[in-house]
């Protein structure tokens, strides 16, 4: 059985388009049609990743991503036919890993679930676990596990903060624009949303910070990008 993707969308024929491409490229495809059913799927076939469709009837995809995000770790690539800037700010906000706005090109969106899916393809081998500690400043890194510890006290990441504090902090003090984030920590080279890189950039300081409006670990460069202090 290939990787599993979790297809939640309401209009069948975009479930059916997205099953058939995504089968073509040997994911296992699982179907949900209603807020409900999403959690409940997702529950039942605990999917690699999930495609998320905002407008839903009986919960919304705002609230179902925000359920999935209490229990679960696996990347959400939110899907869109809204254009406004607050949706899609809320849905990086409440544990989104990234978004999709409808119409949507399947060449773009195969894309962007190959890159969110790189985690889940890599699986350590059972003499590398408890190999792969990094210890940065007060922070102690667990990249077979996808855990951060700060001052040894386990802090909650998703995915892609924690990819993304990975990167940052294994080159501290070299500064990363945010189109080099993208292509770096997201692996996008011509997709991608450079707000993306912002929005989780302000989750990550909110969970790792004393004081989040002045970082003394992820720092801004302005104008120019992101860095990493220890």
């Amino acid at each position: 059985m290939g990787k599993k993707v979790l297809v939640v969308d309401d209009e069948k024929s975009i479930v059916e388009i997205l099953k058939l491409n995504l089968t073509n490229e040997g994911y296992t495809v699982f179907e949900a049609y209603d807020g409900d059913e999403a959690l409940s799927m997702a529950k039942r076939v605990d999917p690699d990743l999930i495609l998320l469709d905002v407008m839903l009837p009986k919960m919304d995809g705002f609230t179902v991503c925000r359920k999935i995000r209490e229990k679960s770790t696996v990347p959400i690539l939110m899907i869109t036919a809204r254009e406004e800037e607050v949706d899609k700010v809320l849905g990086l906000e409440l544990g989104a890993d990234d978004y999709i706005t409808k119409p949507f090109s399947v060449r773009e969106l195969l894309a962007r679930v190959k890159a969110n899916m790189r985690r889940v393809d890599i699986e350590p081998r059972q003499d590398e676990v408890d190999n792969d500690i990094v210890e940065v400043g007060c922070f102690t890194l667990d990249c077979n596990r996808y855990e951060l510890y700060k001052n040894k006290k386990l802090i909650d990441l998703t995915v892609r903060e924690f990819e993304l504090i990975k990167f940052l902090s294994a080159q501290p003090n070299k500064i990363f624009s945010r189109k080099s984030l993208l292509e770096y920590v997201w692996d996008y080279e011509y997709y991608g949303d450079v707000r993306t890189v912002d929005v989780t950039v302000r989750r990550l300081r909110e969970k790792i910070e004393d004081d989040p409006s002045q970082p003394k670990h992820i720092m801004t460069k302005r104008g120019v990008g992101y860095y990493f202090a220890i």
